[in-house]
């Protein structure tokens, strides 16, 4: 518990976090907002669709995690704990945790003032009320979770800012994408690719005219928790990789 005190304190200490809260939840209640105007009765406006923008806000907490780790780094106060900390798997865990817990909470704040504005602005029904819907907008937090042990991790493993924010904003905008160009084996790879099964856990198995999708839809042959189950995996085993990376180089 001292641990995770510690972190926390930490975190909330920088200006990043606070920023990059503000940021995601903008956006993400901005977007809906946008799309919740230019629907009519032709186009209703939906649950589902009140969460276009989560993948933004994604992206935002992603470069919070990120920074969590790699300012310490940059300011050199990561060998300061290490000193108080021998144990460096148990220090970085517990930030670890902090981080995540913290993009959980910043996720579902997203998904449900995306969708109460949503609620708000639109005359459509947007009553939740389906397995569906219930995990398109509370689902938000867990896949901002997960994905904050990502950026954790990489921040853990490359150590400086510009750095891991790139390959986070290359993998996740690009990268993904672009292996559905590969011929004849593109969309095969592309099926198991992690933040692929990510969206799909958010926006698979849809209620009929509740779709959501960022990029190209879910090709998942996985069901929706599994996929969210493949997408935790991911991020264990990137994070133990990690760790052990840490532990045996210099701070």
């Amino acid at each position: 518990m001292t641990l995770l005190a510690v972190e926390r304190i930490k975190l909330f200490t920088t200006r990043s976090p606070w920023w990059c809260t503000l940021i995601a939840l903008g956006v993400t209640a901005g977007i809906a907002a946008l799309i919740a105007g230019e629907s009519n009765a032709e186009d209703a406006m939906t649950v589902a669709a009140s969460q276009f923008g989560y993948s933004f806000g994604l992206v935002v907490v992603m470069v919070m995690a990120a920074l969590a780790v790699t300012t310490e780094y940059r300011f050199s106060t990561i060998r300061a704990t290490f000193q108080a900390i021998p144990n460096r798997t148990a220090a970085l865990l517990a930030k670890t945790a902090v981080v995540a817990l913290l993009a959980g909470l910043i996720g579902e704040l997203a998904a449900f003032s995306s969708w109460g504005v949503s609620a708000l602005i639109s005359t459509s029904e947007m009553g939740i009320n389906t397995a569906f819907e219930w995990r398109a907008v509370a689902g938000v937090g867990l896949v901002y979770a997960i994905a904050a042990v990502v950026s954790v991790a990489v921040g853990i493993m490359i150590r400086h800012s510009a750095g891991a924010i790139s390959v986070l904003l290359i993998y996740t905008q690009l990268i993904e994408s672009l292996i559905l160009l590969i011929p004849r084996v593109g969309d095969d790879i592309h099926k198991w690719m992690p933040f692929n099964m990510a969206n799909h856990f958010l926006t698979g198995n849809p209620d009929s005219g509740g779709v959501i999708s960022m990029g190209p839809p879910p090709d998942v042959t996985l069901s929706p928790w599994a996929a969210l189950a493949y997408f935790a995996g991911f991020a264990a085993v990137l994070l133990v990789g990690s760790l052990v990376v840490a532990n045996r180089r210099d701070a």
